[in-house]
């Protein structure tokens, strides 16, 4: 895609790593059309687009109703002219073990990450196979490869979510014009965890590290131009597909932390977060207003890559000790 006259709808765009694309894309010069469940927050990420210089449109639509996302992507296309770029980044998480969390609480982060995002691409594959070209940028997290304990609903859907994406590829293999672009980043600190279902008793908070909302946009605007099947932030990519050869052993590892983790952090109530309506206000980019990011140091990058040798070196051990 040229760099100027992109027009791009943006699906969950109302707080977080959604609306730090919105507002990427709209320093580019875009055209948007922005959409989530909240006015307030769609209100907010609006005016920083007019702000960065581009122009954006909101709709509020609730992406777990097909009949609604279809009506949306309608509607966005009337406004747009045409659609190269759709993003579907709509997400919820429930925290706690898997048997005290009720079981709609379940069901509803399956209907959010995994159902809305087919949604999405049944609304806007047929405007992309008119036109004869689009892009499809499909939020999953390095949880669509690593299972999460505590975590189990989410990561039944980031699972599911890869497999549909990448058979869904595979049937548009020959749209050359077509791109199917999944994205993987691991921890960000968005206002996701305040948003988030907690049944832990623990207070929620994000690791050391985390990303920062603005590099996963600056990595999917990267997208328009050069779309790629997978694009994985914040870990190497092969150290993240070779946990797939020793899943248990990885995912033991976490559980043995978070039960740790869940017995030491400060008390917090159990909460729903807003895994059924929409969140009151506008809730920003980042999980703490005003807080600035800074690019990760070159130790912090040691730090990970160590980790990422670790976790490497486990996986052999525990290979070896099959054998």
């Amino acid at each position: 895609m040229n760099r100027s006259n992109l027009r791009v709808v943006i699906m969950g765009a109302s707080s977080g790593i959604g609306a730090a694309t919105a507002i990427a894309f709209a320093r580019e010069g875009a055209d948007l059309v922005l959409g989530a469940r909240g006015q307030e927050g769609l209100d907010d990420v609006a005016r920083r687009c007019f702000e960065a210089g581009g122009r954006a449109e909101t709709i509020v639509v609730d992406a777990t109703d097909a009949e609604a996302v279809a009506s949306f992507a309608f509607e966005a296309r009337a406004i747009l002219g045409e659609i190269d770029l759709w993003f579907s980044n709509v997400g919820a998480g429930v925290v706690g073990k898997y048997q005290n969390v009720p079981m709609e609480d379940h069901r509803q982060v399956i209907e959010t990450n995994l159902i809305s995002h087919m949604n999405d691409a049944h609304a806007v594959l047929p405007i992309f196979l008119e036109q004869d070209h689009g892009i499809w940028v499909n939020m999953i997290s390095a949880g669509g490869y690593v299972a999460s304990p505590y975590a189990a609903a989410y990561s039944a859907s980031k699972f599911g979510l890869r497999g549909f994406s990448e058979a869904l590829r595979a049937e548009l293999g020959k749209k050359r014009r077509i791109h199917v672009c999944n994205v993987y980043p691991t921890f960000v600190d968005s206002p996701g965890f305040s948003h988030a279902g907690n049944y832990t008793g623990a207070r929620l908070s994000y690791p050391p590290g985390a990303l920062a909302p603005e590099t996963v946009a600056d990595a999917i605007v990267k997208l328009a131009r050069q779309p790629r099947n997978s694009t994985v932030l914040g870990a190497p990519a092969a150290a993240m597909k070779l946990t797939q050869l020793a899943p248990d052993l990885i995912a033991s590892g976490m559980n043995r932390f978070l039960d740790t983790w869940a017995r030491r952090a400060d008390r917090d109530h159990d909460t729903v977060g807003a895994l059924y309506d929409a969140p009151r206000g506008a809730s920003g980019v980042h999980s703490e207003p005003g807080r600035l990011h800074q690019p990760r140091s070159q130790a912090a990058n040691k730090a990970l890559l160590a980790g990422a040798a670790v976790a490497v070196a486990a996986i052999g051990a525990q290979l070896l000790r099959k054998r």
